[in-house]
């Protein structure tokens, strides 16, 4: 008799649809969809995906209470001796889901759970509390990651003995083990430096975090003539969200014209953001957005004049990489339209 798995997946890898699909909401499909297959052939008989639960990534997003409450009913019905979810590479809002899913199936229902994404995933926030592999950081992994996924998710399921990080596949989890090395770590040090020095591989034993130094740019020399533009991640966009910047881990950023408006007004703008309260910034999205007072500066001649254009995106669970990605991309905007400054506001 071979194990029972239940997989969650999302559109895409359930041959749906891309973004314009996002919204649909979960269904439950008997067998395996999509990369189920890979695990299925990895796995050889031993355990097969018995059911696959497919959501949209956009309706996890804006209804994750209901969302979680029928995958979980769905996962507790078929009694499965694991549940995995994904990977999700780099995609952000399937990943926040995979690692939510999964720790509400772990910590309500008892079950092992396994989920795989790249590192700079937002769900991979979770990895203190989730088995995670480590993926690429786009689908083009596939073939890598479902044999790592299947052998580990393999390995819970006959209840053995998790190796190390390392040796596994998985993100490091903050769970330290004592075990006898070959060598003393004196030894061990002294072969380390010397790959480095003849720039040959090493894996350092206590890697340590790494942090973005921005070196600030110099003060703006004359306000009253320079001209200033408004950036933010709080998700402040034109009524009815036009081009449906997500309402978490945003996939792209807004561009929209200011010329004419004194103000921001409950009629013609809102918030797509998902991360906070709306109410407050829909009642008056210069709350978040100050054009208001950026024109008041204007006519008062302490700024030159403000930007024609402002942009915006979403920072809730929006990866690292995206929210660089979308600043690179808008920032050479605002240095060719000779903007001296840029205010940036969050929620």
């Amino acid at each position: 008799m071979s194990y029972r798995v239940v997989h969650y997946i999302n559109q895409f890898f359930a041959n749906i649809g891309g973004e314009e699909m996002a919204h649909v909401p979960p269904e439950l499909r008997e067998g395996h969809v999509g990369p189920g297959l890979a695990f299925n052939q990895a796995w050889k008989g031993e355990a097969e995906i018995v059911q696959t639960i497919v959501c949209g990534d956009s309706y996890y997003a804006e209804h994750e209470k209901d969302a979680k409450a029928k995958v979980m009913e769905w996962v507790k019905a078929a009694k499965p001796d694991l549940f995995i979810a994904g990977p999700a590479f780099n995609a952000g809002r399937y990943g926040y889901a995979c690692a939510n899913v999964c720790k509400a199936v772990q910590e309500e229902l008892g079950i092992p759970v396994l989920t795989g994404m790249y590192v700079e995933n937002p769900g991979a926030d979770l990895k203190d509390k989730v088995l995670m592999v480590s993926t690429t950081n786009s689908a083009a992994g596939m073939r890598k990651a479902a044999p790592t996924m299947a052998k580990l998710a393999m390995k819970l399921m006959k209840g053995e003995k998790i190796g190390a990080s390392c040796e596994e596949g998985y993100m490091p989890n903050g769970i330290r083990v004592n075990f006898f090395e070959k060598e003393r770590g004196s030894k061990r040090a002294v072969d380390m430096l010397l790959n480095k020095l003849a720039d040959k591989p090493f894996v350092t034993e206590y890697p340590m975090p790494t942090f973005d130094r921005v070196a600030p740019n110099p003060p703006v020399k004359d306000l009253s003539k320079a001209t200033i533009a408004l950036c933010t991640s709080g998700g402040i966009v034109p009524k009815g969200n036009p081009d449906h910047i997500e309402s978490s881990s945003a996939s792209h950023y807004g561009e929209y014209c200011l010329k004419g408006v004194d103000k921001l007004t409950e009629a013609t703008y809102e918030t797509a953001h998902g991360g906070y309260d709306p109410v407050y910034a829909n009642e008056d999205p210069n709350r978040v957005l100050p054009v208001d007072v950026m024109r008041e500066f204007e006519k008062e001649g302490k700024i030159g004049k403000l930007h024609e254009f402002f942009y915006t995106t979403v920072g809730n669970g929006t990866a690292v990489a995206s929210a660089k990605k979308f600043a690179a991309e808008y920032a050479k905007k605002l240095v060719a339209a000779g903007v001296d400054g840029v205010i940036m506001t969050s929620t």
